[in-house]
């Protein structure tokens, strides 16, 4: 079969394995689409000191079962579409016996601490798959792993209609945590240095967008809010004065949701913390949002195809994964169409 496989940062290509044989529990499952994520780029470039290499790459993952244990939790059978829950936990520690299982202490990420489905077959735990609705498009169903991230962020922070939800960064996570604050009832508002990717948040209905770049994007948000500032801040750019202009955006018994992943630790006024009695909360990963996430793409509450740049095959996958790493701003999302649907 055909893989994307990392041999080390910075070599890429498309390889030919043997065809997975499925273990206890597992699935056999034929991948006809699979997305591109900034982790993939980040673990190509050698950033992401978590990837082991070589790797193959791919955790945004849609398909078909072509076999299944009888005995699964969800009643699935060979020909349904699913998609792949990529976030496997022990089941054992405290965080799994709290339902929190992204938080698992030995948690291991598709593509990342272990081989990923950017691949003609993959095999993957019975009961972590998560049947798609009919009519939704192979694309679609790709996207709906991004779409849980940005749900998780949200739900962490416990956002509530009419709420305002101040966003740092408009790469994919944080425009589609815009888009499920939109959808939710709250007033989001979009801050980013990059004037194009303010305008594409505008075009996907976004409400509000700031450029700190230009503006003080603390008075910009004191203006909208009419002085209450925001009652939830989220980080999703990983950059660290994004981190710590987070308690500036944070209303007085405000939250703030930590969804980017900074390369060093952040210095922050613990003082301001203590005065303004901020909940900071991490969001790491997903755990339990595919369900909702499938239901807001089928019912079209949230447009994921908005967000979509261009769907490639997987034979142009690698050199796709190239170009994104050198031109970032051509580029939202993308999806590798891995085998047709039959």
């Amino acid at each position: 079969m055909k893989a994307i496989r990392l041999a080390e940062p910075w070599k890429i290509s498309c390889v030919e394995l043997e065809k997975p044989m499925p273990k206890e529990g597992e699935a056999l499952i034929r991948i006809v689409t699979a997305g591109i994520c900034g982790s993939d780029i980040g673990a190509f470039r050698g950033t992401n000191g978590l990837v082991s290499y070589p790797r193959v790459i791919g955790h945004e993952l849609a398909g078909v079962i072509e076999s299944i244990p009888e005995n699964n939790k969800h009643g699935l059978k060979a020909g349904d579409r699913v998609v792949v829950d990529p976030y496997l936990y022990c089941g054992q520690c405290y965080p799994c016996s709290i339902g929190r299982t992204n938080c698992c202490t030995d948690l291991k990420v598709l593509g990342v601490h272990v081989d990923g489905g950017m691949a003609e077959y993959f095999c993957h735990p019975a009961d972590m798959l998560v049947k798609i609705p009919d009519g939704m498009s192979w694309e679609q169903a790709a996207m709906a792993e991004p779409l849980t991230i940005s749900l998780h962020g949200v739900h962490r922070g416990g956002l509530k209609a009419g709420e305002y939800c101040a966003i740092y960064g408009a790469g994919p996570i944080g425009l589609v945590a815009g888009m499920v604050a939109e959808c939710y009832g709250a007033h989001a508002i979009i801050i980013d240095l990059v004037q194009e990717r303010l305008d594409f948040a505008k075009s996907v209905g976004i409400e509000y967008t700031v450029n700190s770049g230009r503006e003080n994007a603390e008075e910009r948000v004191r203006e909208i809010t009419g002085g209450s500032m925001a009652q939830l801040v989220m980080e999703c750019s990983g950059a660290n004065p994004c981190i710590r202009g987070t308690l500036d955006l944070v209303s007085h018994a405000g939250r703030i949701t930590f969804t980017g992943w900074p390369k060093k630790e952040t210095s922050l006024p613990t003082d301001m913390i203590t005065k303004k009695e901020v909940d900071i909360r991490g969001a790491r990963t997903s755990a339990g949002e595919f369900q909702e996430a499938l239901e807001l793409i089928a019912s079209g509450k949230v447009d994921m195809m908005k967000i979509l740049t261009r769907t490639v095959s997987i034979d142009q996958a690698a050199e796709t994964i190239v170009d994104i790493e050198k031109n970032p701003g051509n580029y939202m999302k993308v999806v590798v169409r891995v085998s047709e649907d039959a």
